[in-house]
């Protein structure tokens, strides 16, 4: 598939290997990534860091401004290292329940919200050469499609203003899954990279979930692909049925029956493809992982290798979610990054390449 040329081409192979460095922004809580470790990932051919910024970090209705200013000093920091190491940056507005719930109580608010956010990010962005640092508007909105359409157009006409020549980051609603973009239209602005989030199926990639409440806690070892056949399968059917966890049970049913359609990536992803024949506008899977905690580690390394391959044939670039926690692509035990990870993540690529 030809790559669509509405971005400059080196931006979109800026975008096409990185990871996300979640966690790194969030004041006293900061975790940021050592420099030996970055250096490590960029030599490894990574190219791309997605900067999840707490938007209530940023936006005066929740934070003092001490606080903001706290927060973009280390949003400078973070973007001097990064380029200084030859990395690209996605500044990722990434909310939390408070904004959240005000998107959905009053819009109004929050889209106001969202262009003073951005007013006080791009001044610290506009320092940064456009080919290397990104305007990512929001992750995850979490509102009706229809009113997110048109708040995104107003989003980013304001941002084209503060910042004319940086390319912005853009995704649909419901997760930013791929069978959202059907109801998503291309914004009028060109400059724009479309970011989906992929964790299909979740009861894989969430197995061993950290929240005890959720069902998704009662499996492991679910091996991918998922198949009713599967040894491994039944033995955790026949152990959901003793427990008597019987939302997982019906969670793990359900999966089984959906993979009979949809036994690989490809499925989950193709209304990605349709969306991009259709409009030609470029696209990143800028989320997607597996949760380390229940899955077999091959089955996670299979599905890693899968998601990495699909994106390369068809020009899209990748972010892994995420660096260094539950998802994480560094190995807990030496801090580095895990050399099987790394291997499924970038396959036959090499730096420079696509």
């Amino acid at each position: 598939m030809p790559v669509p040329q509405t971005v400059a081409p080196d931006r979109l192979a800026a975008l096409s290997r990185g990871f996300n460095a979640d966690g790194w922004i969030n004041g006293e809580r900061s975790a940021p990534p050592s420099r030996e470790l970055l250096l490590q990932l960029r030599k490894a051919g990574m190219s791309h860091v997605r900067l999840p910024v707490p938007a209530e970090r940023v936006m005066l209705r929740f934070a003092a401004k001490a606080e903001r200013d706290e927060t973009l000093r280390a949003l400078d920091t973070a973007l001097k290292q990064l380029t200084a190491l030859g990395y690209s940056v996605s500044v990722d507005l990434h909310p939390g329940e408070r904004f959240n719930r005000l998107h959905k109580d009053d819009p109004d608010a929050a889209l106001r919200e969202m262009k003073e956010a951005w007013s006080a990010l791009a001044g610290i962005i506009r320092a940064y050469p456009t080919n290397r640092v990104f305007a990512e508007l929001l992750n995850e909105p979490d509102v009706e499609a229809g009113r997110w359409q048109e708040e995104v157009e107003s989003l980013a006409a304001f941002v084209r203003q503060l910042l004319p020549a940086t390319t912005l980051v853009v995704g649909p609603v419901n997760w930013q899954r791929a069978d959202s973009l059907p109801q998503f239209r291309p914004l009028p602005d060109p400059n724009v990279v479309y970011a989906i989030h992929f964790y299909d199926p979740m009861v894989f990639t969430h197995q061993g979930h950290w929240d005890a409440q959720d069902p998704l806690h009662d499996i492991i070892d679910l091996p991918y692909p998922i198949s009713a056949s599967d040894p491994a399968v039944r033995m955790l059917r026949q152990d959901l049925q003793a427990r008597g966890a019987a939302k997982a049970l019906g969670m793990l049913d359900t999966a089984i029956a959906i993979a009979r359609d949809k036994p690989s990536v490809d499925q989950w992803l193709e209304p990605a493809v349709a969306w991009q024949q259709k409009f030609a506008r470029p696209l990143i899977v800028n989320e997607f992982g597996v949760l380390k905690a229940g899955a077999p580690r091959d089955s996670r390394l299979r599905w890693l290798a899968s998601v990495t391959a699909y994106a390369r044939a068809h020009c899209w670039g990748w972010t892994h979610w995420e660096l260094a926690q539950g998802f994480g692509l560094v190995d807990s035990s030496t801090g580095k990054p895990d050399p099987g990870v790394m291997r499924a993540l970038l396959g036959a690529s090499k730096p420079g390449k696509r």
